[in-house]
C-alpha cells in the first residue's frame, strides 16, 4: 500500500511525507468507510477522522503490523463508533444505469438489480458480519489481516465470515424465489 520509507519520513516529521501518505491512503479509507456505514455523507465524516487520527497518531504506528492493518483498525474503529452512535438506516439511493451498445441491456438491468440487493443485504447484516464481509470481499484482506485489524482471534474472523456467507445466501434466496430473474 505505502512505501516504508514515506511512513518513516513522515514520523520523522516530514510535512510533505505526511501529506503524500495521508493522499495514498484516502481514497481506501473512504471505501471502506463507505462499505461500512452505506451512507455517503457517514463515511465522508468517518474517512476524514480517521484521516485526522492517522495524522495525530503516525508515530504510534510500529512495523510489527503491516501499515494497511493499522490504517483498518483505525477506519473500521471509528465506523463502529459512528455506527453504534446511529441506529443502522437502510439508504436507497437511486442510480443511473449507463447502457453500452456492445452489451445487452436486459443483463445488465439484472446485474443492477442484484448488486443492489447484495448491498442490502450486506447491510442488513449485524454490524460484525458486515465488517468482515467489508474487510474480506470488499477490500480483499486475508483471514490474518482481518484478525488483526479487528482485534479478533483468528477462529473467530472464520466463524463470523461463515455466519455472514449463511446469512447472506438466505437472503438471496429469498430474493431469487420472489425476484425479478425468473
Amino acid at each position: 500500500m505505502v512505501e516504508l520509507e514515506l511512513i518513516r519520513a513522515a514520523q520523522s516529521g516530514d510535512r510533505d511525507a505526511l501529506i503524500t501518505l495521508l493522499r495514498d491512503i484516502e481514497q481506501h479509507v473512504y471505501r471502506t468507510a463507505f462499505y461500512i456505514l452505506n451512507n455517503e455523507q457517514d463515511a465522508m465524516d468517518a474517512a476524514q477522522e480517521s484521516l485526522v487520527r492517522i495524522y495525530t497518531k503516525i508515530n504510534s504506528y510500529e512495523e510489527k503490523a503491516q501499515f494497511k492493518t493499522w490504517v483498518q483498525r483505525i477506519v473500521t474503529n471509528i465506523c463502529i463508533d459512528k455506527f453504534r452512535r446511529n441506529k443502522p438506516t437502510v439508504s436507497i439511493d437511486e442510480h443511473e444505469l449507463v447502457f453500452s451498445d456492445k452489451q445487452n441491456v436486459e443483463q445488465e438491468i439484472l446485474n443492477s438489480y442484484l448488486a443492489e440487493d447484495i448491498q442490502e443485504a450486506i447491510n442488513q447484516l449485524p454490524e460484525h458480519h458486515r465488517t468482515v464481509i467489508v474487510l474480506r470481499y470488499l477490500q480483499d484482506f486475508s483471514y490474518n489481516e482481518i484478525a488483526d485489524c479487528l482485534n479478533l482471534p483468528l477462529n473467530t474472523v472464520k466463524s463470523y465470515l461463515f455466519r455472514a456467507r449463511q446469512q447472506l445466501q438466505n437472503m438471496l434466496q429469498e430474493y431469487h424465489k420472489g425476484g425479478v430473474s425468473g
